[in-house]
C-alpha cells in the first residue's frame, strides 16, 4: 500500500468515526425537534452536525456524502430562518438522511450511494414541491458551488432502498467531545485492573508485619521494666560495681534499640498507609477506565422506539433519566440486548393505538420511561410504560390452554405468581407471529441475560395503567459486594444481590415439615439446608445453641443456608477461575481477601439448582442437632402432628418455651415418615387429617416394634366419649379435647407422660 493509500485509509477511518458521532447528534436533535420543531438550540446543533459532515465528506472525496449532508443542511437552515416549519414528513426524511450518511461512511456498504438520488428527490419535493415534477438530471455539486442548492433529479419509479439505522459498533459509542482519546484494548484494561487489584491486596499484607513490630515493641518495653526492677534489687543487695555497670550498659543498649524500633514501626505504619492509599487510587482509576455513562447503551433506542411505534400506527416517546450514571463497559454491552427486548415489548404489547388511548382518557402519545440509578453498589433500572397493562384473565386462559397449570390452580394464584409465566421459554400472549413478537423468546431471553449478569428482574403491572420492569445488576462485573462466610473451615462469598437477610435460628425454631427441616421467617416456612453438604465440605462440631443462617432468594425461591461463621461484608475483586477447570458446581469465580487468602464466590442460581436436585432425589441431609449442640444429651424431643398451621405453631411454641425440642408434621403420613427416621420421646397428634388420620398413625406406631412403647397423646376437636374411646383403643396414652384446650392442660399432660424437658 502506497503512502497516499495509507493516508486515504486513515482519513476514511476518521470520517467514519466523525460520521458516527455527528449522526448521533442528528438523531437526538431530530427526535427533539419532532416534539417541538421550534427549539433553536436543537436546530443549531443539527445544522452544525450536517455542516460538519458535509465538510468532512468533501475532504475525503465522498461526493454522495456531500450531497446528502448539504441538502439536509439546507432544510435545517430554512427551519432556522423561519421559512420552513418542520413537520413529521420532514423529520422522517431527515432521519432517513442520517441513516444514509452512516451507510455512506461505512466501508464496504453498497446501500449508501445507491439510495442517494431517491433521497435527494424526496428532499427536493419537500423543500419545493414544484421542483418534484421537473425532469432534471442528477448532478453532484462542485466544491466551489456547495453554497448553492443542489440540482435534484427526478423521482425514480422503482421502490426506494430500504435503509435501516446502521448498528453502532461496540466500543465506539458516544462522542468524546474535545477530550483527547487513546484507544486501548479491553484485554489491556482487564490486565491493568487485575494488577491494580493484586497491588491493593498486597498492601494489606503489611498490616500483620506492623502488628508484629508493635507487639515486639511492647515486649521490649516489658524487658526494660524488668531490668529496672532487677537493677533496684541488685543495688540494695550490695552487688559489685562491675555488675551494676554491665546492667546499666545493657539498659542503654535496650533504650537505643527501643528508640530505633519505635521509629521503624512509625515509618512502616506511614509507608503502609501511603501504599494503601496509592494502591486504592490506582485501583479506582483502573476501574474508572472501564466505566461509561449509561447513555452509551441508549444509542439509537429513542429512534428505534419512535420508528417501531410509527410502523405499528402508534405514537410513542422514550423518556430517559440517569443517562450519566456510570456503568462498567462489559455490563453496558450485555444490557443492550435485554433493554432492546423490553423496549420493543413495551411498544408492541404495552402502548395502545392512539384512538384507544383517547377513549381511555389518555394522551394519544404513549410514554415509555427508562430510569437508571445507583443503589448500594448496584445498577437499578426501571422501565415502565403508561399502556394498558396485562389482561390477567387472558393470561390465565393462555396458561391453561398450553397445559401449564390446571384452571382451578390458576384461579387461586396471585398476580405475581401469574406474571412469572411470562418468563417461561416459548410463552407469548400473541396468537400470531409477527416480525415484532409472538415467538415467545422475549422475556425468557431477557431473564437469561440478566441472570448472566448476576442480576435479577421483576415485573409488576396495574391494569389500564401499564407495566413496570425493575432490573438490578452489578455496576461492574469486576467487583462484587458479598457476604463472606466460613463453611467447613474455608471462606466462601455470597453476592449481596441474592441475600434476603442473615439471622440466627435457635434450635427450638427448627421444625420438620414434610420430612424437611424448616424455620419460620416473616410469615412463611423457609427450607433449611446445610452449606457443608452443598459445597461438599466437612461438617464442623461445636457447642452453639443456634445456627447462623444466610437467607438467599432467587425469584420466588427462598432457602436458609446454615453456615459456621459470618465473617462480614466485603467488596471483592472478581478473579475468573482457570478455564481448564471447567464449570465448578455452585462456584462462579474466586477472589482474594485483605490478608491475601482465597475466597470462592458462590453461584447462587447454581446452588439453588443443587438444592432442588437433592430434594428431588431425597438426598438432602438433615442438620444434626448434635453437630451444633442444639440438643443436650438428655433433652426430650416431641413430634407434633396436625394439619392446622395455627395449632402446630401454638403447640410448638408452648413446648419450646418449656425447654422441649419440638418437630412438626403436616399430616399422619408426614408424621409416620418422621417417626421412622428420627427418635422422639412423645407423639402428639390430631385425628382428622388428610392422607393418613391420627387413628391410623397411632395404630401403626403400636404395631412397630421400635415405636410401640412411645408415649402418644391425641389432641382433637372431637370431644364425644366414643371419639375418646376410639383414640385410646387405638393405643393413645392420653386424649385431650381442643375444646377444653389451654396452655397448662397441654403442659401438665406432657409432664405427666414424659416428665420435664431434661431428665
Amino acid at each position: 500500500m502506497t503512502p497516499e493509500q495509507l493516508r486515504d485509509a486513515s482519513l476514511l477511518e476518521l470520517f467514519s468515526l466523525e460520521a458516527e458521532a455527528q449522526t448521533q447528534v442528528l438523531s437526538v436533535g431530530l427526535m427533539a425537534l419532532e416534539r417541538n420543531p421550534n427549539q433553536a438550540d436543537q436546530l443549531e446543533a443539527c445544522m452544525r452536525a450536517a455542516h460538519s459532515l458535509k465538510g468532512a465528506a468533501r475532504i475525503v472525496g465522498i461526493d454522495a456524502g456531500v450531497s446528502v449532508a448539504h441538502v439536509m443542511e439546507d432544510c435545517l437552515v430554512a427551519a432556522q430562518e423561519g421559512r420552513l416549519l418542520l413537520r413529521a414528513e420532514h423529520i422522517d426524511a431527515l432521519l432517513r438522511g442520517t441513516d444514509l450518511l452512516m451507510h455512506i461512511a461505512t466501508p464496504g456498504d453498497p446501500a449508501g450511494e445507491a439510495a442517494v438520488p431517491a433521497f435527494l428527490a424526496q428532499m427536493a419535493s419537500l423543500l419545493d414541491p414544484a421542483t418534484a415534477a421537473a425532469p432534471l438530471a442528477v448532478e453532484v455539486p462542485e466544491p466551489e458551488r456547495l453554497v448553492q442548492p443542489p440540482v435534484i433529479g427526478p423521482v425514480p419509479a422503482e421502490p426506494e432502498a430500504d435503509l435501516e439505522p446502521t448498528p453502532r459498533k461496540a466500543g465506539k459509542r458516544g462522542s468524546e467531545g474535545s477530550e483527547r482519546v487513546l484507544r486501548v484494548t479491553a484485554d489491556r484494561l482487564n490486565s491493568l485492573l487485575d494488577l491494580s487489584s493484586k497491588s491493593l491486596v498486597e498492601t494489606q499484607r503489611l498490616k500483620p508485619y506492623l502488628a508484629t513490630l508493635q507487639r515486639l515493641k511492647r515486649m521490649h518495653g516489658q524487658g526494660m521494666r524488668a531490668l529496672d526492677g532487677l537493677k533496684t534489687q541488685l543495688e540494695g543487695s550490695g552487688q559489685r560495681l562491675e555488675v551494676l555497670e554491665a546492667l546499666a550498659q545493657t539498659q542503654r543498649l535496650l533504650a537505643e534499640t527501643q528508640e530505633i524500633l519505635q521509629q521503624q514501626a512509625a515509618d512502616l505504619d506511614e509507608f503502609g498507609w501511603q501504599a494503601s492509599q496509592r494502591a486504592q487510587l490506582l485501583y479506582d482509576t483502573a476501574l474508572a477506565c472501564r466505566m461509561r455513562p449509561f447513555a452509551d447503551v441508549l444509542t439509537g433506542q429513542s429512534r428505534m422506539v419512535r420508528d417501531l411505534g410509527r410502523s405499528l400506527g402508534k405514537q410513542v416517546r422514550l423518556q430517559i433519566e440517569g443517562e450519566k450514571t456510570q456503568v462498567d463497559r462489559d455490563v453496558l454491552e450485555k444490557l443492550e440486548a435485554p433493554l432492546t427486548h423490553l423496549l420493543r415489548n413495551a411498544v408492541d404489547h404495552g402502548i395502545e393505538l392512539p384512538e384507544r388511548r383517547v377513549l381511555a382518557g389518555k394522551p394519544a402519545e404513549g410514554v415509555i420511561r427508562l430510569r437508571a440509578s445507583h443503589q448500594a453498589g448496584q445498577l437499578m433500572l426501571e422501565l415502565s410504560d403508561d399502556g394498558a397493562g396485562i389482561d390477567l384473565e387472558r393470561l390465565r386462559r393462555s396458561i391453561a390452554e398450553r397445559g401449564l397449570s390446571p384452571a382451578e390452580t390458576l384461579s387461586r394464584m396471585s398476580e405475581a405468581e401469574l406474571l412469572t409465566f411470562l418468563f417461561l421459554p416459548g410463552f407469548s400472549l400473541r396468537d400470531k407471529v409477527t416480525e415484532v413478537s409472538g415467538r415467545g423468546v422475549g422475556l425468557d431471553a431477557v431473564q437469561h441475560m440478566v441472570r448472566d449478569l448476576r442480576g435479577a428482574i421483576e415485573l409488576t403491572q396495574v391494569a389500564g395503567q401499564g407495566c413496570r420492569f425493575q432490573l438490578e445488576v452489578p455496576l461492574t462485573l469486576s467487583v462484587v459486594r458479598s457476604l463472606v462466610v466460613e463453611v467447613g473451615g474455608e471462606a466462601y462469598a455470597f453476592p449481596l444481590a441474592h441475600i434476603e437477610r442473615t439471622l440466627e435460628v435457635a434450635a427450638e425454631e427448627i421444625v420438620q415439615v414434610e420430612g424437611r427441616q424448616h424455620f419460620w421467617h416473616e410469615g412463611r416456612h423457609v427450607g433449611l439446608v446445610a452449606a457443608t453438604q452443598l459445597l461438599n465440605r466437612p461438617a464442623g462440631q461445636g457447642d452453639e445453641s443456634s445456627l447462623r443462617v444466610v437467607v438467599i432468594r432467587e425469584r420466588e425461591q427462598l432457602y436458609g443456608v446454615a453456615v459456621e461463621r459470618l465473617i462480614g461484608e466485603r467488596v471483592l475483586v472478581v478473579m475468573p477461575l482457570d478455564p481448564r477447570l471447567g464449570k465448578i458446581q455452585d462456584i462462579s469465580a474466586g477472589a482474594l481477601l485483605d490478608d491475601g487468602s482465597v475466597v470462592l464466590i458462590v453461584d447462587v442460581e447454581d446452588l439453588l439448582r443443587s438444592v432442588e436436585k437433592l430434594l428431588s432425589t431425597g438426598r438432602l441431609e438433615r442438620i444434626e442437632r448434635s453437630a451444633h449442640g442444639a440438643r443436650g444429651a438428655d433433652r426430650k424431643r416431641i413430634l407434633v402432628v396436625d394439619d392446622s398451621l395455627t395449632v402446630r405453631e401454638l403447640q410448638r411454641k408452648l413446648l419450646s418455651t418449656r425447654g422441649y425440642e419440638v418437630a412438626v408434621a403436616v399430616d399422619g403420613m408426614d408424621g409416620w415418615n418422621a417417626l421412622r427416621g428420627e427418635d422422639f420421646d412423645l407423639l402428639i397428634t390430631d385425628i382428622d387429617m388428610p392422607r393418613m388420620d391420627g387413628i391410623e398413625l397411632v395404630t401403626l406406631v403400636r404395631r412397630d416394634q421400635r415405636l410401640q412403647t412411645l408415649p402418644v397423646m391425641v389432641v382433637s376437636y372431637k370431644d364425644r366419649e366414643e371419639d375418646r374411646r376410639r383414640g385410646l383403643d387405638a393405643g393413645a396414652d392420653y386424649y385431650l379435647a381442643k375444646a377444653s384446650f389451654h396452655d397448662d392442660a397441654l403442659l401438665d399432660a406432657v409432664v405427666e407422660l414424659i416428665g420435664g424437658a431434661q431428665g
